[in-house]
Parts: C-alpha cells; sequence; structure tokens
C-alpha cells in the first residue's frame, strides 16, 4: 500500500498522500473510498511483484537451457 508511480521514475511510499486521504476519511463514504484504494493499490503491487517473479523465472529457465544440462560452457 502506498506506492504511486510518477512517468517512469520508480515507485515511491507516498506517505503524505496517505496521511491526507485519512485526515479527510470523516464519514463512512470517504472511509470506504480510502479502504478502495488501500486494496486497489495493494493489490497492483502483487501484481508487479509476480511479473518481476515471472521474468526472473522465465530468465533462469532459458540461461540452463542455453548452458546446457552441465550447467556451464567451457571454453575452447
Amino acid at each position: 500500500m502506498g506506492k504511486q508511480e510518477t512517468g517512469n521514475q520508480e515507485a515511491i511510499y507516498d506517505y503524505q498522500r496517505y496521511r491526507q486521504l485519512l485526515a479527510e476519511a470523516v464519514n463512512e463514504t470517504k472511509r470506504l473510498e480510502l479502504i478502495e484504494i488501500i486494496i486497489k493499490e495493494n493489490a497492483r503491487e502483487r501484481l508487479e511483484a509476480q511479473r518481476m517473479a515471472d521474468r526472473v523465472a522465465m530468465t533462469a529457465m532459458t540461461v540452463a537451457r542455453v548452458l546446457g544440462p552441465g550447467g556451464r560452457r567451457e571454453s575452447f
């Protein structure tokens, strides 16, 4: 929860934004909106983490396939 992306910059924790949203959550509607934002953003972070894990796994499989069963190529 609490990451925001600006263009191609790295996602950063936006403490001030969440603090402001919490301060504004003075009624049931605002509190539900805050909860929805937190859930959406946490889901996005988990999806990004899963995509990264998939990329790493695919890269590892490609490297293993290129190197073959011995695990290393010998230089001749």
